[in-house]
């Protein structure tokens, strides 16, 4: 048992030297040079930051005099160019992020002094609460929540089964308005906060 173990294990051993060869050895390769031993390591120049593109050919004239007659327009005529620029190339409007829940710390956008004094700012974003629906027209509610929502009609029935439930949240006034007409037309009372 032992002798056809070790039989095996050296067939093994020299099918594998075939398959792999002396070239995948990196002294037998033809290319290999030997280092010096006494040699110093190389030192390579990095530039001073990294260009995944590499270098850039040299702005056209026709840039240059564009930059220079942005650079001499006044202040007011300056701050109209990225929004026609926008609307002109047709970008879509950025969304401001909203950073109402966030704590800024002492370092954050408020200082201390301010903190005191909130000034109060009109209310954008709006949550849909539904209050209270009638027990005939529950299915229609039910309807109206999947309609506007992205749930399914198990995760829509326990939402409007556990009334008082917010809806919806972060949505503007006239969508939120919206909603609450249809909740209104399919027999439920819902609110905005």
């Amino acid at each position: 048992m032992k002798l056809t173990v070790v039989a095996r294990s050296l067939q093994v051993r020299s099918t594998f030297a075939k398959i792999i060869g002396l070239s995948q050895v990196r002294f037998f390769q033809s290319d290999f040079a030997l280092r010096d031993p006494n040699a110093k390591p190389k030192r390579y120049k990095y530039p001073p930051f990294y260009d995944p593109y590499g270098p850039r050919p040299p702005p056209s004239d026709k840039i240059i005099e564009l930059a220079e007659r942005i650079a001499a327009l006044p202040a007011e005529d300056r701050c109209q160019i990225g929004p026609t620029l926008r609307e002109r190339l047709k970008h879509p409007k950025l969304q401001p992020i909203s950073v109402d829940g966030l704590d800024m710390g002492s370092e954050g956008g408020a200082g201390a002094g301010s903190s005191k004094v909130e000034e109060k700012k009109e209310k954008t974003a709006f949550d849909v609460k539904l209050e209270k629906f009638d027990a005939a027209s529950k299915i229609k509610v039910i309807k109206e929540v999947r309609s506007f929502t992205n749930l399914g009609l198990k995760e829509a029935k326990d939402l409007v089964e556990k009334v008082p439930a917010i809806l919806k949240q972060g949505v503007t006034k006239e969508e939120a308005n919206d909603i609450i007409e249809k909740i209104k037309a399919a027999g439920g009372v819902a609110v905005m906060e």
